[in-house]
């Protein structure tokens, strides 16, 4: 159950950053949840390879290229799918930091089940 309130939660938080950021276009509830389910399929899946693959450029710029990795799956998620559209690569960044940032604040929403 958690997990689907999450990904709804995810969701709202792309439609906010399509609410807030002009370059990102979001048509409709649904394809924030489609969204949100790549992105989410994205970082779990191929995030932690290319971490890995890049780790002496993170390393080199001091963590700052982890962002560009992030905007890279984020533009990635864009570009696969019709009804979520990213022009950009620099909106690709500021999306996908803010998307972070609202995603994580909604969570902290949600109590945790430890009681």
């Amino acid at each position: 159950m958690r997990i689907l309130l999450m990904w709804v939660l995810n969701a709202v938080a792309l439609l906010g950053v399509a609410y807030v950021l002009p370059s990102i276009e979001v048509t409709s509830f649904g394809s924030a949840m489609l969204a949100a389910l790549v992105i989410g399929l994205l970082n779990t899946l191929v995030r932690p390879v290319l971490v890995l693959l890049t780790l002496p450029v993170t390393l080199l710029t001091l963590g700052l290229f982890y962002f560009v990795l992030n905007g890279l799956l984020f533009w990635w998620a864009g570009n696969m799918l019709d009804g979520f559209v990213v022009h950009g690569f620099v909106a690709a960044m500021l999306g996908a930091i803010l998307y972070g940032v609202i995603a994580w604040a909604l969570s902290a929403l949600i109590p945790d089940k430890k009681a």
